[in-house]
């Protein structure tokens, strides 16, 4: 079958012939209809995350937002059958450990992150292989397109998680999204659905414009402005410099930028909560300095966020299903499995817009 192999970091993917996947006993192989480009494909193309023991292996099959219809399932699958459309997270479990079985397999203390290490070759590719398939993929509704799923992907489910199961934001509660790519417009999108408050945050005007569209009230944009909490506090109606007795609820770094990251905090009333999303890149190596006496006298949460557990999915899947929540409407571009090199390098530069899919392989 095509994949395309990661082999030197940085460099083109070469989309080759590789040996189709057969399924493990509690595994099924997947025919891929469509995968979403993320940026954390980006910056597994670029190398990082050595900082963190996270670097992705050369010879590597990239893409970890698939969606498709099963083809072939293992001797132990009992719920599953060929033909089966499933979406896959990829946070992979294995379905038995406490994190697992008290249902957050996205931190599966022994699973597989999907398209990100040499035991589970990604989706960029004609077929994908889901190890522990009943516990992992999850059955798409009818009304629910590949394409739309693909843009689902990591970052709606990221963002859905951090707002509905980390931050719990509820209706009346004012949210600020810091980036605007495809990670930060699910998260405005979803906090608007929930009947938040949102301002959006970025240095492009476009994505501003995508922000109001998908519901935000209130955009900054951080080139005009050199007091970012300020603007923040402004747009929610607050004197600027009211400080911890103004501004947002619930704050995202959708973006793992240094700068993003304080302006998050920064943003937060009393007793709020930041939510990191955003991943750092080789500038920040993983460590961002926080104002950590503000984040005490303030009584601040800070809060990690990574993926979705699939057994929450079904969640997320009814408001899609409803029409309450349109992840299509952020697809801005369907590729070929020849042109994800292409879209990789755009990202460099901040040159892609909200998501991107590969729908030809």
């Amino acid at each position: 079958m095509r994949a395309a192999v990661l082999e030197s970091y940085g460099e083109p993917l070469a989309i080759r012939e590789v040996d189709d996947p057969s399924p493990s006993p509690h595994g099924a192989v997947i025919e891929v209809e469509a995968c979403g480009i993320c940026r954390s494909d980006w910056h597994a193309w670029m190398g990082h995350g050595e900082w963190n023991d996270d670097r992705v292996p050369e010879g590597q099959v990239l893409g970890h937002e698939p969606a498709g219809r099963v083809v072939d399932v293992g001797e132990h699958v009992e719920t599953l059958d060929p033909g089966d459309r499933v979406v896959v997270p990829f946070n992979l479990g294995d379905g038995t450990c406490p994190q697992c079985r008290t249902g957050h397999g996205n931190v599966c203390e022994a699973g597989w992150a999907l398209g990100f290490e040499s035991a589970a070759p990604g989706a960029f590719a004609e077929r994908v292989h889901v190890p522990r398939v009943e516990y992992n993929a999850v059955p798409l509704p009818d009304g629910v397109s590949a394409v739309e799923t693909a843009a689902l992907g990591c970052r709606y489910a990221t963002a859905f998680h951090a707002l509905a199961h980390r931050a719990d934001v509820a209706a009346g509660d004012r949210v600020a999204v810091h980036g605007c790519g495809g990670l930060g417009l699910a998260a405005v999108e979803i906090a608007s659905a929930r009947g938040a408050d949102v301002v959006a945050v970025d240095v492009r005007e476009r994505p501003l414009e995508l922000a109001v569209d998908l519901g935000a009230g209130a955009t900054v944009n951080a080139n005009e402005r050199a007091d970012v909490p300020a603007a923040v506090r402004e747009a929610v109606g607050d004197d600027p410099d009211s400080g911890p007795a103004g501004g947002v609820h619930v704050s995202v770094d959708a973006l793992g930028r240094a700068e993003t990251c304080h302006n998050s905090v920064r943003s937060l009333r009393a007793r709020g909560s930041h939510v990191q999303v955003g991943l750092t890149t080789d500038e920040e190596r993983g460590e961002i300095s926080l104002p950590t006496d503000y984040v005490a006298r303030w009584d601040l949460s800070v809060l990690g966020s990574r993926g979705m557990p699939p057994a929450r999915y079904d969640e997320l899947l009814r408001m899609v299903d409803a029409g309450t929540l349109s992840p299509g409407r952020l697809v801005t571009r369907e590729v070929t499995l020849g042109e994800v090199s292409d879209r990789l390098d755009a990202m460099t530069d901040y040159g892609t817009e909200a998501v991107e899919v590969v729908t030809e392989f």
